[in-house]
């Protein structure tokens, strides 16, 4: 079973910002911040796979064309 990178890059991209809030409400309410750290973890191995498997395609710029053309083909 092959998955595209690019959907293993966007779905990484989607709990790490999904980790923001997490994080925030755990330090706003003196919590420890489990749940956030471990979809932080989850979000930087995602990422790590789909850039070692492409490793001179994805950069911080054409970040958001790879997000789009994801999101497209999904809702297509």
């Amino acid at each position: 079973m092959y998955i595209d990178p690019d959907y293993i890059l966007v779905i990484g991209m989607v709990i790490g910002l999904l980790a923001i809030p997490a994080l925030i409400g755990a330090f706003s309410e003196s919590r420890t911040p489990r749940a956030a750290a471990i979809m932080v973890l989850i979000s930087a191995g995602l990422v790590s796979v789909a850039v070692l498997q492409r490793p001179n395609t994805y950069t911080v710029k054409n970040a958001p064309e790879v997000f789009m053309k994801v999101v497209g083909e999904v809702v297509n």
